[in-house]
């Protein structure tokens, strides 16, 4: 691959654009040859300065467009292609598909154990959409997102996590990144342009701020989470916490410190982004209940997900918006085209309408909780004084300190070897940490104890 030169102070086009338009530049013209593996996310975007995330958007824009191919464990390759021609890559053209099962990606960590999922039950509400609603079909789905699942959500969050909404104040899209860039134009558009964010913090949302032009500033946490002293005084800015579980720690804030967070935010005229990510998948207690829902001062921007609780296919993500933030939404609502498909957010809606979404979640928590139990258990059994787990009671995965001479890679590499999936914390967060993520959520309750021994005796070579 020949050196790649991005423009960074160029706003016109993003940066994961400039990054695509190269590679299919060498591509095109025999720069790069058929086979070819191109560098890895991690070392591309360490070599260019850019975000993972960046580098992944143009990997997968690539892929799409079928100039490349993607070989699981191994990486991306330059695809075979034909120009002239118009050929896509690797022989897509003549493939057959009459075997559909054959054709899927890569399975994630963080897709849900899909034992819980009533996928009949999702197909009756998706019949009687096509059946009774076909019509509606046939036209744009509104940007804010379909009314009769604003109209479900509300009602599920007021219930179940004490959010006050109303649906028109609730704004759908497909996944957290479109939900983050028309946050992101909202807070812009209020004269914010600074962000707080926690550390250690989740580096995706970092990556998405920073992308998008925000100045950063990383904020402490404690086991009471974020630290409300260090946070910026006297200027205009938004802080993005994640107060029911924070990732990495499993942190609780405790309502006098979210209290305190509020007041905060009002004496600065400044924004909270509560990410409520996995409060539904809490396993002890009762869940703690939302901070949105201690907002008198229309201070807090609400955002959750049905990511870890619907099926993968599923890219569903929404916001709350305070008043004056969703009236700023309505008014430039109409240069955006709603990418989350119209069918599936109306079989969603049909979906937590009979109550069968509520039913799954229950399952999920009954059955997650047993598999935590399980792992924390099976390491404190086989590897006491090697392996630390680290306090959390929601989610879908189990934070890990292992005490080894190996590196996080090796071991999340021999984890992978006997069916585990482990990531080095230190991907996903700002922290220089040998620390890993455990995701338990995918493996058999009844094999856990067994994986767990065989990967003990790995580690301990």
């Amino acid at each position: 691959m020949k050196p790649i030169l991005l423009n960074q102070d160029d706003n016109r086009d993003f940066l994961y654009i400039q990054l695509y338009e190269a590679i299919k530049s060498d591509i095109l013209s025999g720069a790069m040859s058929a086979g070819e593996k191109l560098p890895s996310l991690r070392s591309l975007s360490r070599e260019l300065g850019i975000s993972i995330t960046t580098t992944e958007l143009a990997y997968n824009q690539l892929l799409v467009e079928g100039y490349v191919i993607s070989k699981p464990q191994s990486g991306y390759y330059v695809a075979s292609i034909n120009p002239e021609a118009g050929l896509s890559a690797g022989g897509q053209d003549n493939a057959s598909f009459a075997n559909l099962e054959d054709y899927t990606f890569e399975e994630s960590p963080y897709i849900t154990d899909l034992s819980c999922f009533d996928f009949n039950k999702w197909k009756k509400c998706a019949a009687r959409v096509f059946n009774d609603y076909s019509r509606l079909l046939l036209f744009e789905s509104d940007p804010q997102g379909e009314p009769a699942l604003r109209y479900e959500i509300s009602k599920y969050i007021y219930r179940f996590r004490g959010v006050t909404a109303s649906p028109d104040c609730i704004v759908i899209g497909a996944g957290t990144q479109q939900i983050t860039s028309h946050l992101s134009r909202i807070l812009r558009k209020m004269g914010i342009n600074h962000v707080s964010l926690e550390a250690p913090g989740y580096l995706p949302v970092q990556s998405m701020f920073r992308d998008a032009g925000f100045n950063i500033s990383h904020i402490p946490v404690s086991k009471d989470g974020i630290n409300i002293s260090k946070l910026p005084a006297n200027i205009s800015s938004a802080v993005y916490v994640s107060p029911s579980n924070q990732f990495p720690t499993g942190a609780v804030m405790p309502v006098g410190r979210r209290y305190e967070l509020l007041d905060w935010a009002v004496d600065n005229g400044s924004i909270i982004i509560e990410d409520d990510y996995d409060s539904e998948l809490r396993y002890f207690g009762k869940p703690v209940p939302a901070m949105q829902g201690l907002d008198k001062h229309n201070r807090v921007v609400y955002l959750g997900s049905f990511s870890s609780t619907l099926f993968p296919a599923v890219k569903i993500s929404y916001m709350v918006l305070p008043d004056e933030m969703a009236d700023i939404f309505r008014s430039i609502k109409d240069q955006y085209t709603q990418t989350c498909s119209k069918a599936e957010q109306l079989t969603l809606a049909f979906f937590m309408e009979d109550g069968y979404y509520y039913t799954g979640i229950k399952k999920l928590r009954s059955l997650y909780a047993q598999k935590l139990q399980t792992v924390i258990q099976a390491f404190g059994r086989y590897a006491p004084d090697t392996v630390e787990p680290l306090d959390t009671q929601s989610g879908i995965s189990l934070t890990v300190k292992v005490h080894s001479k190996k590196k996080a890679s090796q071991l999340c590499s021999e984890a992978k070897s006997v069916g585990l999936q482990m990531v080095p914390l230190s991907e996903v967060t700002d922290q220089s940490t040998s620390a890993l993520i455990f995701y338990y959520n995918q493996v058999p309750l009844n094999q856990i104890d067994h994986l767990i021994f065989n990967l003990v005796s790995i580690w301990s070579n």
